[in-house]
């Protein structure tokens, strides 16, 4: 019976504090890891498409042309 409850303790999460801690480091990464992924598509995603074709008017130039 003592065997029984010694084997429930060591594969149980809260009392084994090993593994209890390598399964945290390795959700954490995850974690970290998917959001760093997640932010760089989004910003490839949204990414600067090129100068826009913008039509200015002539009296608002550096050196203004009147008529």
């Amino acid at each position: 019976m003592e065997n029984e409850i010694q084997e429930h303790k060591e594969k149980d999460f809260k009392f084994n504090w090993v593994m209890s801690s390598r399964f945290l480091f390795y959700v954490q990464l995850f974690c970290i890891l998917a959001f760093i992924l997640g932010g760089c598509y989004k910003l490839y995603d949204k990414s600067y498409e090129g100068k826009p074709d913008v039509e200015v008017p002539d009296n608002t130039l550096y050196t203004p042309k009147y008529k």
